[in-house]
Formats: C-alpha cells, sequence, structure tokens
C-alpha cells in the first residue's frame, strides 16, 4: 500500500500520540459536518489509532505501532 502524508490525517495522529485521548474528546475536537472530511475515520482505517478500554479512563483512543511509524516516516 502506497502511504500519501495527508496533512490532516497526520495532524491528528500527532495530536493523539501526546497523550491517548478519551473517545469523547476525539468525536467533539474533530467532528465535521462535511462527508468528505473523515480525518479521524481515515486514521482508524489505516491502523493509525485504536480504539481501546482502559480501567478507570473508559474508552480512548490511542497511537498504535503504525501509527508511531508514519509519524516518524514524516518527520514528526
Amino acid at each position: 500500500m502506497s502511504e500519501t502524508a495527508d496533512p490532516l490525517v497526520l495532524d491528528f495522529v500527532e495530536w493523539v500520540a501526546r497523550e491517548p485521548r478519551a473517545y469523547a474528546e476525539v468525536i467533539s475536537t474533530w467532528k465535521t459536518s462535511c462527508p468528505r472530511l473523515t480525518v479521524w475515520e481515515d486514521a482508524a482505517d489505516r491502523g493509525y489509532v485504536a480504539r481501546e478500554t482502559l480501567p478507570g479512563l473508559g474508552l480512548i483512543i490511542a497511537v498504535t505501532e503504525d501509527g508511531e511509524r508514519f509519524l516518524r516516516t514524516h518527520g514528526r
């Protein structure tokens, strides 16, 4: 698969990489009414972020190993 560095996906993965984010925070911060702007869904579909349930924190979004590799590849 050819990886294109979509700037918004890169920004999103970098934002999540700073710290695992609550699912509600991700949805609230990255929501859009444009069906063609699917930043968070694109990152999840590409395997850069994943949903996890952590005791005491609930449902979070965290960067995967592929997401970390994607950031390193693109100098972030």
